[in-house]
């Protein structure tokens, strides 16, 4: 099926399996078309799927009062999920949106969890995407407390050049926590 491509070769990366529990685990996935401004996780919610991005482009993000906050964007095939809300059967405080259409495929929590109990090798799956978001979430918070928007914005053209191509400038503005405007400036200074 051409839809588990993107998804095979990342777990041939990525997450090695071995090639039986691999070929049961693709077997469960569905694919779901969604159009641009589709809401995929809403806060509140509990996460009750493991989804893959296959194609398109999502937006996380954090809602308060007074605004909306992105902290990520996902581009390229991979995991979306918030492992976080599906390990714990605690309610998300993530929303993610598509930017794009896009193609996602998934399966359910029931099923992904009878796999990992079926197949050790699964554990380490968790394991190393638990790390993964440690890593990302420290990091990020890390940049935000030390380093000025410029500084961010510059991290960007070298480290996410296609976020500042495929993503509207207004989201990575938000992703900065500065104004259109403000960021419209950066560019100036920087070009």
């Amino acid at each position: 099926m051409k839809d588990l491509k993107e998804i095979s070769a990342f777990f041939e990366t990525e997450y090695p399996l071995n090639k039986e529990g691999l070929k049961e685990l693709l077997s469960l996935f569905k694919v779901k078309k969604y159009p641009k401004g589709s809401i995929l996780l809403q806060f509140g919610n509990e996460e009750k799927e493991i989804r893959f991005l296959n194609s398109g482009i999502i937006r996380e993000y954090y809602v308060s009062s007074d605004k909306e906050t992105n902290i990520n964007f996902y581009t390229k095939p991979q995991f979306i999920s918030d492992l976080t809300s599906f390990i714990n059967n605690t309610p998300t405080k993530k929303n993610q949106e598509t930017l794009t259409d896009a193609s996602i495929l998934y399966v359910s929590k029931l099923s992904f969890m009878e796999l990992l109990d079926k197949y050790k090798c699964g554990k380490s799956f968790i394991d190393q995407s638990f790390q993964q978001i440690l890593k990302q979430k420290e990091l990020l918070e890390y940049n935000r407390l030390t380093k000025s928007p410029e500084e961010l914005y510059q991290e960007l053209l070298i480290y996410k050049p296609n976020w500042l191509q495929k993503i509207p400038q207004y989201h990575i503005a938000s992703y900065l926590n500065i104004t259109p405007e403000t960021l419209s400036r950066i560019r100036k200074r920087i070009s």
